[in-house]
């Protein structure tokens, strides 16, 4: 690493920037050559024509700067040492890969040279990058974050979000657009109004510039003027590098929408075409050495291919491995009993953000009016008097930017906590949520971790309509990477956001809006429990009537109505709805017999859906009855009360239920 703004053309400098790029050009090749032999499969973008961005922009950063890549991050890889056989190998799908096998061509990463990996969607990794630059900025980290994306992500609402963000925090982020001309198959002409990349982030007040992607030495200047006014200033900086690719978007592209006549012209200017010319022509290179660069890269590419060749498939037996963490904090032991206090859900949760944010400097809380306005439901109404803006930070309300940021802050090592407002809000975020937060420790063969919470309200009653009283707990309880908890009672709305701060994967807390008021009584000294169990709220040996979240107090309430009847009802609070406690499920059936689930999400395709199936696998021949289920209408949710009323899960229909299942309907 160098502060030096001026590239020095001494003959070792320019050998190494002329050796990168042909050892990109001929490594990938050799993996065009390897995909029509089938041994590398999937999509396989190359970067053949775009060396020059790498070669100009990663040596200039140091070895604790992060880089996220795009889809097309081979070159960007190799740029950063990245050992060819490790990424080889990858591009194989093999155990001795670099990602282990598991990210494949698209998604390379190496935790070692902090290289947070390639992104298969577009403008995916914008967000992330915010987030790392965050996390230098909150820790006071003198890192620079360089994220590199194509033109085609300049149209997605993540590259607006993030680049808001990074100008909004002052975020030490190098943005480098390496624009082609072409997202996928459509020229820029044809998709922006706006084709100066470089005015878009002018427009947000950063710092930005153009220059020629096809001049290894331009880049280079640009880097490193860029970079030098990162650590110096702190605030973000774009370079629009205005490159061309040669070859098609990806192996699978007939490229059909231009011209060979326009991919030989730009040849003619090709990035070593062009630098090995000019060297050749200043004496500063000579064919000898150039044959003998490229012998030597041909070589290293020989070893490569060997290197996967001979590299193990990774079991089927350990196909479900680094999905989660193998490394998790034990379950805390119960306290002893303290004297008891009166307080409410929405305190439960505040003095659960204030604990864990006065025993933890990395814990932080960021969302949409969280900080001067107190939230929504009024969670951390005086906590940014207490711990300041930096750590209670209000976000714009761009969901995607903000939680993808969250979880950048997360893989860097902070602890946030992220309230989205309501979880329709969500669906803006769930591209962040499952292709980054559930994806990155399984796709990096476990160099990655994201221990991210992201709380928000749910639920119907309030008289919200339709776009304001989903729940859709299930929708993420389907996700795999993903721990999803369900609080219902005060002591969990306080003691699961400690446990979940704790663990090495991101968590998902739903708290329903109707419990914000609820009331009671818990231990002064109530601290975290375990997120793994169900809980048996009630026991009863006629039948399981189990449940999470808003509708459990309900489902007490019917368990009491059906033993005025005779009938004892077992209470099962979920809890935790991934993973499932398959264990206390199945068990309160063998013991019942019979089994109703109430869930407040719709009944097509809902948790309880799941529940049921899972019932019915591990103890069917126990059932003396159908499993029966208490769902929400399959309606969007009215505005009207009684209409609303009508559409969720109340006492009388778990009633009935619970009667039908007894015979007694």
């Amino acid at each position: 690493m160098t502060t030096d703004t001026k590239p020095h053309l001494t003959r070792p400098h320019v050998r190494d920037l002329l050796r990168g790029m042909i050892r990109i050009r001929r490594f990938e090749d050799k993996c065009a050559e390897l995909y029509t032999r089938e041994k590398i499969r999937g999509f396989l973008h190359l970067y053949d024509g775009e060396e020059a961005v790498a070669m100009g922009v990663i040596p200039v950063l140091g070895p604790d700067d992060r880089i996220v890549a795009t889809y097309r991050e081979h070159g960007h890889a190799l740029a950063r040492g990245i050992a060819m056989g490790p990424v080889m190998a990858e591009m194989y799908g093999k155990a001795n890969g670099c990602s282990g096998g598991r990210g494949g061509s698209m998604h390379l990463f190496d935790a070692g040279a902090n290289f947070y990996g390639g992104n298969a969607i577009v403008g995916g990794g914008l967000p992330l990058a915010a987030g790392l630059g965050l996390a230098d900025r909150m820790t006071g980290q003198r890192n620079v974050t360089a994220c590199f994306f194509g033109e085609g992500a300049v149209a997605e609402g993540e590259f607006h979000e993030a680049m808001n963000l990074s100008e909004l925090w002052d975020l030490p982020v190098l943005w480098i657009c390496e624009n082609n001309g072409y997202a996928m198959g459509s020229a820029l002409v044809r998709t922006e109004s706006q084709t100066d990349i470089h005015a878009k982030a002018t427009a947000y007040g950063i710092e930005s510039e153009v220059v020629d992607g096809m001049d290894v030495i331009a880049v280079e200047a640009a880097a490193r003027r860029a970079v030098a006014r990162i650590r110096e200033t702190g605030r973000p900086y774009l370079i629009e590098a205005r490159t061309y690719r040669f070859r098609a978007h990806s192996m699978f592209d007939a490229q059909l929408y231009r011209d060979k006549a326009e991919v030989a012209q730009w040849r003619q200017k090709g990035p070593i075409v062009r630098f090995q010319g000019w060297l050749l022509e200043n004496g500063l290179i000579h064919k000898a050495e150039i044959d003998a660069i490229t012998a030597e890269i041909d070589a290293e590419i020989t070893e490569a291919v060997a290197f996967a060749e001979s590299g193990e498939w990774e079991p089927i037996e350990t196909l479900t491995k680094h999905v989660m963490s193998e490394d998790r904090p034990a379950p805390p032991a119960p306290q002893p009993a303290q004297e008891r206090i009166e307080i409410s859900y929405r305190e439960a949760v505040k003095q659960a953000i204030r604990e864990a944010m006065t025993s933890d400097e990395r814990v932080f809380l960021m969302g949409e009016d969280v900080g001067a306005y107190g939230g929504c439901y009024a969670v951390s109404k005086g906590l940014m008097a207490e711990f300041g803006e930096d750590r209670i930070r209000d976000t714009p309300l761009s969901e995607s930017g903000f939680t993808g940021a969250g979880i950048g802050t997360a893989a860097a090592g902070m602890r946030p906590i992220v309230e989205l407002m309501t979880v329709n809000f969500s669906i803006l975020a769930l591209d962040q949520i499952l292709n980054t937060a559930a994806t990155i420790r399984h796709m990096s063969g476990n160099q990655f971790g994201c221990p991210v919470v992201i709380r928000m309200a749910t639920g119907a009653g309030k008289q919200l309509a339709a776009q304001h009283s989903h729940s859709l707990e299930g929708w993420y309880a389907h996700i795999p990477g993903l721990r999803v908890l369900a609080p219902a009672t005060l002591e969990d709305a306080r003691g699961m956001l400690l446990t979940a701060l704790e663990d090495p994967d991101p968590v998902l807390i739903f708290e329903n809006v109707m419990l914000y008021n609820m009331t009671g009584e818990i231990n002064a000294n109530a601290g975290a429990v375990d997120i793994d169990k169900a809980a048996i709220r009630r026991p009863g040996g006629d039948l399981s009537l189990i449940t999470y979240g808003g509708s459990l107090f309900k489902t007490l309430e019917a368990a009491r109505e059906l033993a005025k009847e005779g009938i004892e009802a077992e209470v099962i609070d979920l809890r935790t709805l991934r993973p499932l406690d398959d264990e206390t499920i199945l068990a309160s059936v063998a013991r019942t017999r019979r089994a109703v689930v109430i869930d407040e999400g719709w009944r097509s395709g809902s948790l309880a859906a799941e529940v049921s199936a899972r019932i019915t696998e591990g103890a069917f021949w126990r059932l003396d009855a159908p499993v029966g289920r208490v769902c929400s209408a399959e309606v969007p949710i009215p505005y009207a009360a009684h209409l609303e009323y009508a559409a969720i899960p109340q006492v009388a229909a778990i009633v009935a239920a619970a009667r039908a299942a007894m015979g007694k309907g």
